[in-house]
């Protein structure tokens, strides 16, 4: 061989080369013919193996490293999405006998990999097209399965029969093989459109697109509490548990059709008191929604019945502030029973968040209470009052103590990991410190209508939970057309003032404070809103 090709061939096949050591490598590079390939070179050294006495693995590594080689040299790029799950175009199955090849790859120069295993595997080489990184692995079950899944053109629903499991388990495979760039996905059609000049920009351009969907579903009015600050007491219809189902499927196929996840966020009510609640969670878990409860204190045993099916994301409960205001607020001996639930829901492992609703007379109460839960919970939180419902007999606070609140609250924030962001007007304090944006209210700023909305247990869909905001009804509707309705459209785009603030992706202020304050929700700004003239003019 040439020098020209002994220094090709000691590039490509650098790990073979070093698992043979340089003597070997040299009588296997002069064993060849001139004529030899470097995509011929693994035939050629499956012919050496036993004269050379050579590993018996080792032309399968040699395979695997030419398939990597040519994954660093592949130009392919995706400049458009799939419009379906596809699998990505640099992904190579490269079947061996061999376990433990693709360690070679990955292992340091001065460690041992793990001793190749004589078994037949199938190693995958592929380029992560999002970031270029290349990746190899042996495929495991759930990988082929994705696979064969899409290659084959077979119906998640129809897999899951098959297999014997439940379509989320499918759709869990999918989901992985996606996040692992095995699977291409479609975008998601959940998108703020009219900011396309922001579109794959920092910091606004990653909050354009959104790859979850919640369903904020308030499935039953039964609640343990009479809250001084509820929404709504109204007497609505409870849903039938055929008709529950249903509402499942409908938006089990919405999801599907705008390629996002699903989260279904079980609320009330009290979403425990509903009769059917665990035979729906269940369901709901079958088909692969991701799930979270808003809720009051519950008996423990009732939370183990939830753990036997999934484990929710989070479980929010509610306080109002320390123990006298709060029990003012949601009644005697409720404070100390939550702070047992809380302890209680820790120590099953799951994840625990405190929401508290401000108001003008616990502004001063809710840093205090977040000191004093301490770790008794992951995260805390607050929303600004609305005066809808029973909320109409307390008061806001003045505009000017919530902005100073929020910048104390913003500071505190900064120490404390358990603190959460949620109001939006925190963005105008991020933009003036120099800080990037957060996402929120919802991760894109006003959600409502965009990347999630809420269903009452008369069907009656809103935009936003927090005030009337009625685009649908699920029983007259699908899910899909109220979604894509002009009403939900114009809950979509917020207030009219607010389309030219820099922040509007990220905003967009409250809806239901605006509503609280008897103004135009499309066309005046929050109240509350404290944004400089110059962060409000187009940039």
């Amino acid at each position: 061989m040439n020098p020209s090709q002994v220094d090709s061939f000691n590039e490509i096949f650098t790990h073979c080369r070093r698992t043979l050591g340089s003597n070997a490598w040299g009588k296997v590079l002069a064993a060849l013919s001139e004529t030899c390939q470097p995509d011929t070179f693994p035939d050629a050294l499956r012919s050496l193996t036993a004269p050379l006495g050579l590993p018996d693995f080792i032309h399968d590594l040699a395979r695997i490293e030419w398939v990597w080689h040519g994954i660093q040299a592949d130009p392919t790029r995706i400049h458009q999405p799939p419009q379906a799950l596809t699998p990505n175009p640099t992904l190579t199955l490269t079947p061996v006998s061999w376990k433990n090849l693709p360690a070679r790859i990955h292992a340091e120069p001065e460690k041992q990999p793990p001793a190749p295993d004589p078994s037949p595997v199938q190693v995958m080489t592929w380029r992560c097209l999002k970031t270029g990184e290349r990746r190899i692995r042996e495929a495991d079950s759930i990988d082929l399965l994705a696979l064969k899944i899409i290659v084959e053109g077979i119906d998640p629903r129809e897999a899951a029969f098959a297999g014997q499991v439940k379509v989320g388990a499918i759709h869990r495979a999918l989901d992985r093989a996606v996040s692992q760039g095995i699977l291409l996905a479609p975008e998601s059609g959940i998108a703020r459109h009219g900011f396309s000049n922001l579109k794959g920009t920092d910091p606004y351009g990653t909050f354009l697109q959104a790859d979850v969907f919640t369903l904020q579903w308030h499935i039953t009015q039964a609640c343990d509490l009479r809250c001084k600050h509820c929404y709504d007491r109204s007497e609505r219809t409870p849903m039938a548990k055929e008709t529950a189902m249903a509402v499942l499927e409908d938006f089990y196929g919405f999801c599907q059709q705008m390629h996002v996840q699903g989260q279904v966020t079980f609320t009330g009510g009290n979403p425990m008191l509903y009769p059917h609640f665990m035979h729906i969670y269940r369901a709901a878990s079958d088909l692969g929604f991701s799930l979270a409860i808003l809720g009051n204190p519950t008996p423990v045993h009732r939370i183990e019945e939830l753990l036997q099916i999934a484990t929710p994301a989070y479980f929010q409960i509610s306080l109002e502030g320390l123990a006298e205001h709060n029990d003012e607020i949601r009644g005697k001996g409720h404070f100390q029973r939550s702070l047992d639930f809380l302890d209680q829901l820790r120590g099953l492992g799951i994840y625990t968040m405190v929401m508290l609703t401000a108001t003008c007379d616990n502004l001063n109460q809710i840093l205090p209470l977040s000191d004093f839960l301490g770790d008794r919970t992951d995260a805390f939180t607050f929303n600004r009052l609305s005066t809808v419902g029973e909320g109409a007999q307390l008061m806001m606070p003045d505009p000017k103590d919530f902005e100073a609140f929020l910048r104390e609250y913003e500071a505190a924030a900064r120490k404390n990991p358990r603190l959460g962001l949620k109001d939006n007007l925190f963005n105008i304090i991020r933009t003036e410190n120099g800080m990037p944006p957060f996402g929120g209210c919802t991760g894109y700023g006003c959600g409502a209508a965009f990347n999630f909305v809420s269903l009452l247990p008369d069907g009656e869909v809103h935009a936003c939970r927090k005030f009337p905001s009625l685009i649908g009804n699920i029983f007259e509707t699908d899910l899909m057309a109220i979604y894509h309705s002009d009403l939900a459209r114009r809950y979509r785009n917020g207030s009219d003032t607010c389309r030219s603030c820099r922040l509007a992706v990220v905003c967009r202020g409250c809806l239901a404070i605006t509503h609280s304050r008897g103004l135009n929700i499309f066309k005046d700004r929050d109240p509350f809103c404290f944004a400089s003239e110059e962060i409000r003019s187009p940039t």
